[in-house]
């Protein structure tokens, strides 16, 4: 069936490109969706590229240490890309997530990948060939598919939040806590589960103080988790409290000056000096397109239904990255299980006789 595609890929972040990668040497000549340049995608962190693409500095992913990356980025990416990427004298620690997502984008292409600038919107997965929808360009069948579609962070909504996101708000310590300017400073973690007081006792490493904001009077983290957020010094809680407004500079080399929140027992509202808030309150997984045809674990995150395989719940169908791991998150972890996801497709299709 000649119209039918070997694998096709949804997704364009770390996940999406590594997979693309492995494919397209694999001579699979794979087809990638890296999402579309919607005012939505972009509020909800589901822009081509990834929630890298909305981050500044990536110090945490092998290979790119500070130095001459300036040169090598001009070396490998056409100029006509690079309008996303900040000046470099504002990030000289680091490759910044537009530039690490641009590289593995361009090592996708040189090696085959073809890639479309569209969302799928709805699929068919009831019998192969599998059918995907596009938003603008139809309708697609292949024998294989791989689900790089991550998982945006749950943000408060705020407008000051959005002015500042990037410039102080976050919704990942890993990934920007270790920044300049987040170093000794005062920051605000706003969630009281496991996941925010892991947030928070990694940002001590760099704080000079740490503020959780609470809505209840405790913390809902298992019974370990209170107990190490409560006898670090640094982590000072907030209780009964939400957060109101992001205040911050218009120089973009501030960002973030302080929170001001409000207490939800007084009504009463205050000002928190920080040069970071930090978003702990979970992250939604992007299935929602999937039409509930592939099994997802009860927290929506796709199920791997064989250990140390990107293998779902449908035969051909394969999950990397964000969408299916709501454990470690990491842009190195998600290409991890993008080069498993590519190599899965490809046994997938010499076992069937395809390829």
């Amino acid at each position: 069936m000649s119209d039918v595609e070997n694998c096709i890929i949804i997704g364009s972040g770390p996940a999406g490109w590594s997979a693309a990668i492995y494919a397209a040497r694999a001579n699979l000549r794979p087809l990638l969706f890296e999402g579309a340049m919607t005012e939505e995608n972009r509020v909800m962190g589901r822009f081509p590229m990834g929630q890298l693409a909305q981050t500044t500095e990536v110090e945490n992913y092998a290979g790119f240490p500070s130095g001459k990356l300036k040169e090598f980025i001009d070396s490998a990416i056409d100029p006509s890309r690079q309008y996303m990427f900040p000046p470099v004298e504002e990030h000289p620690h680091a490759v910044t997530g537009p530039e690490l997502m641009e590289l593995m984008r361009q090592q996708a292409t040189n090696f085959g990948t073809r890639v479309i600038t569209d969302d799928i919107v709805s699929v068919d997965f009831s019998k192969p060939p599998l059918v995907l929808n596009s938003s603008e360009n139809g309708t697609f069948k292949t024998h294989t598919v791989i689900i790089a579609t991550g998982a945006s962070a749950n943000y408060l909504g705020l407008p000051s939040e959005e002015t500042y996101r990037n410039r102080g708000v976050s919704a990942c310590a890993v990934c920007d806590g270790a920044l300049p300017r987040f170093r000794d400073k005062p920051l605000v973690v706003v969630g009281g589960g496991d996941s925010a007081v892991e947030e928070a006792s990694y940002l001590t490493k760099y704080a000079s103080k740490v503020y959780m904001l609470l809505r209840r009077g405790e913390m809902r983290a298992s019974k370990i988790m209170q107990e190490r957020a409560l006898a670090n010094p640094k982590i000072e809680l907030v209780k009964f409290s939400v957060v109101d407004e992001v205040l911050g500079a218009d120089d973009p080399r501030v960002g973030v000056t302080g929170v001001r929140i409000r207490n939800l027992q007084s009504n009463q509202t205050s000002i928190l000096e920080a040069t970071g808030m930090f978003l702990a309150i979970g992250h939604t997984p992007n299935t929602k397109f999937l039409g509930g045809q592939v099994e997802t674990r009860e927290n929506g995150y796709i199920a791997w239904k064989q250990p140390y395989r990107t293998i779902t719940s449908v035969e051909g169908v394969f999950a990397a990255g964000d969408v299916a791991d709501d454990y470690y998150r990491q842009a190195i972890t998600s290409a991890g299980t993008g080069c498993m996801a590519a190599l899965d497709a490809e046994r997938y299709l010499a076992g069937a006789g395809i390829h």
